[in-house]
């Protein structure tokens, strides 16, 4: 018989820990958070930039996530999650107390890290108020506060924001938004063995990242197929079909998207109307950016780029590492510095040399994927030693080139005429590289592109398309320009004349009007009057303008002389889809006259035809387009700017220092192609519509076109030239423009 006093000890010393337990539960308990977090829930959501049709241009923000109530998260996906992390979650009040007693039995035991028993509101707390450092008084406040989470929300609130909560690695946090970082799919959308692949990652979602360690993401997708088996929500056969399925992992992009620099100009504007809160709050911009077009501008001008670098001499590796043996434990980290320092650019993608023979060389990529290239690569490369850091693109299916990392840089700008939404905006190669906005921010010279604004200019004072003009040679001081081709005729007509960019034409235009009158002319196009030369330079676009500046100004021939304001933000919503924001967009102004912009988008559609533009008629098959190229001295810039009734576009490539591109290099060669590929996008399913004549102010002689006041013999006949019946001394200049 057991003596009282023991008996005493033996019920005493449990109510004692028991009462301690509790004064300590209770001590902790009132040094809980508030769960104001929970209670009104405000996730976290990224600010995104979209195209005008829908697509993700663009994401800012440090967590990625996709909110979805839990009414449209598929049933499939929510019975699976429950199936494997908390079978009883409907029943429990927050904890599972057998687990957790087989867990401190386990821990008491065993060795290692401490095994719990959480359920999902435990795993919920710990991911919004705690950490996950294995500690007993983690533990028991992760437990207090799992009690008090299941008596403010209910079982739906809490699994919804669960699902939308949970980090899984990639900076995806929620399963929508994991969907759409490894499989590029929305949840409705997933097979099985997505969906069990995805719903193993809350367990350890580093470790078990598929784009880092897929065979372990695997292991565990079959445990959980395994798991979804045994409850009875697929099948064996469902199960066996899904193990065998082909996963296909979405690698995160290291390099820049197709709008980078237009997203970039978004972002800073969201940020000065929302302040930070703009990363967080869940904002969608609506841009009037058109995907197709603007992926098209990026790659045509990526492909000029290139084609532009493969005509420079090799420059050599941009570094050599140091290389262990392939089988040392440090070589993977080596190539990871190097990967790290020198990332993929878009397509140009990095490549460590392994090895080098005479007839081969072998390469690996960031991606584990080893290459091999041959022919005059090797040649090029026989002096760089293991270890080199290159670069390859792949042209066909596993055939890669040597390559390099263009110097050059470029932009390309088009927008409606009409309405000055932009369509596309390119600012460079590749953001991550240069986050300079060209289109925007690059003044440069224009060279050619400047001289529809001069020939406007005359057209206004009674010149016409046959108004004949000298093209022989200009010396003025110790400037002697010349023409780019190096021919001179005795004079040329308007049309023939800007069709072949002769620069001594457009100078003798500039010197019969005027350089200030040129000017002021100029700068109602939208490009600045103080980046303009006041002498006679102005003719050959010796100034400086932006792409975007070019755009508009042509614009202002497309659209009936009226110059568009480029606007690209046309709405943006809160997380909820409310309208925050709609554009009011801005209203054209008219800066020429109707039939002004008619006369001399006439001169343009020849330079389409049978100018320096022709080949753009060429490569597009259409007649109804307008446009301009322009190279300046020494090939320092190359431009093309031109337009279709319902598109207009501005292309500029140079170097970021100005120096020279090449002895032949030029506008037609360089930027006009880049302007086709975008417009073959852009003016796709579109009828050839041709520029129509207003309705008054004109009059039309034969086959060409006359201001009404100026038409016949009024009209300006010659500039710079002697009259017929006048000696050859006695030069006619053309009547003083008026402002």
């Amino acid at each position: 018989m057991l003596r009282r006093p023991l008996v005493l000890a033996l019920l005493g010393i449990p109510l004692a820990l028991a009462l301690i337990g509790a004064v300590v539960a209770l001590f902790v308990w009132q040094q809980l958070p508030a769960l104001d977090a929970l209670t009104d829930y405000q996730p976290h959501q990224p600010l995104r930039v979209m195209s005008a049709d829908g697509q993700l241009l663009g994401e800012f923000g440090a967590e990625r996530r996709r909110f979805v109530p839990l009414a449209d998260i598929p049933k499939p996906m929510k019975q699976a999650l429950l199936a494997l992390e908390d079978a009883d979650f409907y029943e429990h009040s927050g904890l599972d107390y057998g687990g957790i007693v087989r867990a401190f039995f386990r821990n008491l035991t065993h060795r290692g890290p401490l095994h719990g028993a959480s359920t999902i509101t435990q795993q919920l707390a710990r991911d919004m108020y705690l950490t996950k450092e294995q500690r007993w008084s983690r533990k028991i406040v992760e437990a207090l506060l799992a009690i008090k989470i299941e008596g403010a929300l209910t079982k739906d609130q809490i699994l919804e924001i669960y699902m939308n909560q949970i980090f899984l690695g990639n900076r995806a946090y929620g399963f929508a938004a994991a969907a759409e970082r490894y499989f590029g799919k929305g949840l409705d959308q997933l097979s099985w063995g997505e969906t069990a692949l995805l719903i193993g990652l809350p367990k350890d979602p580093v470790r078990l990242n598929p784009v880092v360690h897929l065979e372990r993401a695997k292991r565990r997708q079959h445990v959980v197929l395994g798991r979804l088996e045994a409850v009875g929500l697929i099948t064996p056969e469902q199960g066996k079909a899904a193990r065998a399925e082909t996963l296909v992992i979405q690698r995160p992009r290291r390099l820049s998207g197709i709008a980078d620099h237009a997203a970039e100009q978004v972002r800073a504007e969201m940020v000065t109307r929302f302040g930070e809160d703009a990363y967080t709050r869940g904002l969608t911009v609506t841009t009037t950016l058109l995907y197709a077009e603007q992926s098209a501008a990026q790659e045509a001008l990526r492909h000029a780029l290139f084609e532009l670098e493969r005509r420079q001499p090799f420059r050599g590796p941009e570094t050599t590492v140091e290389l262990p043996d392939d089988k040392a434990e440090n070589f993977d980290e080596a190539l990871d510095a190097a990967f790290d320092a020198y990332p993929d650019l878009g397509e140009l993608r990095t490549a460590v040399l392994l090895k080098l023979d005479k007839g081969a060389a072998e390469l690996v990529l960031a991606d584990g994927d080893k290459v091999t290239l041959k022919g005059s690569a090797v040649r090029t490369l026989q002096n760089a030693r293991r270890g080199a850091v290159l670069h390859v693109l792949e042209s066909g299916k596993n055939n890669w080139q040597l390559s390099q990392v263009p110097q050059a840089e470029g932009a390309v700008v088009t927008l409606d005429p009409v309405s000055g939404a932009i369509r596309s905006l390119v600012g460079g190669f590749d953001f991550t590289r240069n986050q300079f906005n060209s289109a925007t921010q690059a003044f440069r010279q224009p060279g050619s592109a400047f001289k529809p604004f001069i020939y406007s200019a005359m057209i206004e004072q009674g010149a016409w398309a046959g108004t004949l003009v000298s093209d022989q040679p200009f010396v003025q001081g110790d400037w002697a320009p010349r023409n780019a081709d190096g021919q001179y005729e005795d004079e040329l007509t308007l049309r023939q004349a800007l069709a072949k960019s002769k620069n001594m034409v457009t100078i003798r235009l500039v010197q019969a009007m005027g350089p200030q009158r040129a000017r002021a002319w100029a700068s109602r196009f939208g490009v600045d009057e103080d980046k303009q030369p006041l002498n006679l330079t102005i003719a050959l676009g010796t100034g400086a303008a932006t792409p975007l500046q070019m755009a508009q100004g042509y614009a202002a021939f497309a659209n009936a002389g009226q110059l568009p304001t480029a606007w690209m933000i046309d709405r943006v919503q809160d997380s909820q889809g409310i309208v925050l924001w709609k554009a009011d967009p801005p209203k054209s102004r008219q800066v020429i006259s109707a039939r002004n912009a008619f006369m001399t988008s006439q001169l343009l559609a020849a330079v389409a035809r049978e100018g320096t533009a022709a080949r753009a008629s060429s490569l597009l098959g259409r007649w109804d387009l307008y446009g301009k190229t322009g190279t300046t001295n020494d090939a320092v810039d190359a431009w093309f700017c031109g337009f279709q009734a319902s598109r207009v576009g501005a292309v500029w490539i140079g170097y970021p220092q100005p120096k020279s591109l090449g002895d032949r290099e030029s506008g037609g060669g360089l930027a006009l192609p880049v302007w086709a590929a975008t417009m073959a996008v852009a003016l796709k399913g579109q009828p050839n519509t041709q520029i129509a004549p207003p309705a008054d102010g004109l009059v039309k002689i034969g086959d060409d076109w006359f201001y009404q006041e100026f038409a016949g013999d009024l009209a300006i006949s010659r500039i710079g030239l002697p009259a017929p019946d006048a000696a050859a001394s006695e030069p006619v200049s053309a009547p003083p423009i008026n402002q």
